[in-house]
This record gives C-alpha cells, structure tokens and sequence, in this order.
C-alpha cells in the first residue's frame, strides 16, 4: 500500500469549511496558496492528482447574502451557479504560478449509476491525467435534486478515486481521524491510526456532521472508506485546517489510515471479470496476441460480432477458434462495432459518421 509520497495516483477531499471562512464568507487565500504548494510538490514528485473540492454553495451563499441556515433547494442551485465560477477561478489562479493546468468536471451520481456515462467520465479523467491536468471536481449542485445527488462530498470523492483507480484517497477535515467517542465530549475518546476492517463497531464510532459549512460527518467519511477500500484504494482522514496539511500529512501529522485489502487495478479486473456479457467479439490471431501482450483491442482485429449490446456494456472477447481470451467494456454498440469491424482507427469517422474512440475495448476495460 502507497504512502502519500508513494502513491502514483491520488484524489484529495477538500471541504467546505477548508476553503471558505465561515465568518466573513470569503476564500481563505493563504490556506489555498499553501496546498496549492502541496499539490505541485505530489506533482513533481510524479503522482497524478485529482481534487474532490467543495466551497461552490458556501462562496456563493456569501455572495449573494444568503442566510447561514438550511437553504431551499432553488437557493442552493442558485449559490452553487454563482459559487462554482469563483472556486474555478480560485483554484486556477492557485496552481497556474506552480505551470499546473486546471479542468472544472462536474458530476451527479447518475454519471456514476448509469455504465455509459461513467465510461464517459472515466476517460475524460484519464485523458486529463495523461496531459498532466489537475481536475477539479465537484457536484453539479447547479442542476442536481435530492433523487439524483451524492449528497456529500466524501462519497463523491469515494466514487472518484474508485473511477480513476487511485492508490489513495484523502479526506482534508476539520477533525484528524476518526475516534472511539466524540473527542468534544468524551475526554477517554482516542483517535484510531490505523482501521483494517470497517467493522459495525467501527460504523458506531461514526458521528454526524459538525460544521455549519459541509453535510459530511464522520458516518460518511466511514462510508466513503468502505468504498474506497473495497475497490482497493487506501484512505486517511486527515486535519486540513492548518497550512500545508499535504505536506503535514507526508510528515506524520495525525491521521486515522483505512487500508484496503486488493489491489486497485486487480479490483477493477474483477468487478468486469464478474460482469454478465451481453454479447461476444471475434478477433484475429494478431488482436489475441496483442491483448495478450496487455495492449487494446483496435476495430482491425475485429472479425465478428455476436449478441446486441450497447455502448459500455460487457462482452466476451473470443479467438477465431472459439478460446476465451477475457472479458471488456465496448466503447462502442453492437451495430457500431459491426460497421467498424476490420477496419483502421483512423477510418472510424469516415464509416460512422462522427469521430469515435480509437480504441473498441480499452485495456484498462479489460479482465483478460
């Protein structure tokens, strides 16, 4: 399992009550420079890194002086509208002195629950990444409802680093662990450092939310932990009110450690390995070998196409001979598959119509 300064990818949960002074309603400027320092230094050091950042509606409450109270969902959407434009900014004008690009990705948790959407998302995260890009992402509370929301950002920071295959997921929060009792109140609580299995005595440790600010508590960063680490994925909640906790963190700074028990990318292969194919592909002699070698399965390789199947669904891969060679999820239906079947990437556009995916089954789709 990856330390902070091992991992090769990680995705850091920023709140609400981190970014914004709960006071004055304003950023927090010299807290944003200081991680802003954080992230170039994990950048440098070769990670990539997504940020899970919250702040939206709280900016955007300040702004058009709301009320620090429970707000409706239209004022909410409203802030959020208002908000989100000046925590891209912030975070734009905070890591461009450091060389580092920005890219606002909004998200709902239909884009996780529905297959296609959430291929759609992961490889715009992954093609941000290969470029180097830092995302940011946040909830589009703009257009998200009770029926369609995360709800929190803990889970959606979960949902995210299970996406793109993080080694390690940090919770920044205003509390450095999770404790046996609520420090406030219970002077014989004690903070766990290291959590190996979320039992349900660990879930009633679980408190509920403590800021005016954020909607997450302690019962939801347990949550997110149990998502995280079932995809393989390590998770620390960490105090991140202070400057720098990035690089606090790296040097021991309190913190309560959920380790997970498989590797990301072996979960990944399972939960598709474990998937019902709608349908099965047919490839050459060359494709076999290629994915054998760990490459990607090319429309060239295609030989035939069995079953109808829709855009990311799973689908058996097959030799020409009949030999089962794995499982993956289509970037393509079965109908587009069938018009492409032989032919060079580069020819994708001119058959369909529109420019696609190079690539029919991506590798990292791919239980082989």
């Amino acid at each position: 399992m990856a330390t902070l300064t091992e991992a090769r990818r990680v995705v850091v949960k920023i709140g609400s009550a981190l970014l914004v002074d709960r006071v004055t309603g304003d950023l927090r400027r010299d807290w944003l420079t200081a991680i802003a320092q954080d992230i170039a230094d994990l950048k440098a050091g070769g990670a990539d890194v997504v940020l899970v950042s919250s702040g939206s509606i709280a900016l955007g409450r300040g702004i058009l002086n709301l009320p620090h109270t429970v707000l409706a969902l239209e004022q909410s959407q409203a802030a959020a509208a208002v908000g989100q434009i000046q925590l891209a900014r912030a975070w734009q004008e905070a890591l461009a002195p450091h060389d580092l690009t920005t890219a606002q990705v909004l998200v709902t948790l239909e884009d996780s629950a529905d297959r296609r959407r959430y291929l759609n998302s992961r490889a715009t995260l992954e093609t941000l990444l290969g470029f180097g890009v830092v995302p940011i992402v946040n909830e589009n509370d703009t257009v998200a409802t009770d029926e369609i929301r995360y709800g929190d950002n803990d889970r959606l920071a979960a949902q995210v680093a299970v996406t793109v295959g993080a080694e390690l997921l940090v919770l920044l929060s205003d509390v450095d662990g999770l404790y046996t009792g609520n420090p406030n109140s219970d002077p014989d609580a004690r903070r766990l450092e290291v959590v190996d299995n979320i039992t349900p005595e660990i879930e009633a440790m679980a408190g509920d939310a403590g800021s005016g600010l954020s909607k997450g508590g302690m019962k939801t960063k347990v949550m997110a932990a149990k998502t995280a680490t079932a995809s393989g994925c390590a998770m620390i909640i960490s105090h991140g009110a202070d400057l720098h906790p990035l690089k606090r963190l790296s040097q021991g700074a309190p913190s309560t450690l959920f380790t997970p028990h498989i590797d990301p990318h072996a979960a990944r292969k399972r939960w598709i390995a474990a998937m019902k194919p709608q349908g099965v592909l047919n490839v050459d002699a060359g494709a076999a070998r290629a994915l054998a070698s760990g490459k990607s399965l090319l429309p060239a390789g295609l030989r035939g196409i069995e079953g109808d199947f829709g855009r990311g669904d799973p689908v058996t891969i097959r030799s020409v001979a009949g030999e089962t060679l794995g499982q993956g999820l289509t970037r393509y239906t079965a109908e587009e598959a069938r018009a492409i079947a032989g032919h060079h990437s580069r020819d994708i556009e001119g058959i369909l119509g529109y420019p696609g995916r190079a690539v029919l089954v991506h590798r990292d789709d791919m239980a082989v």
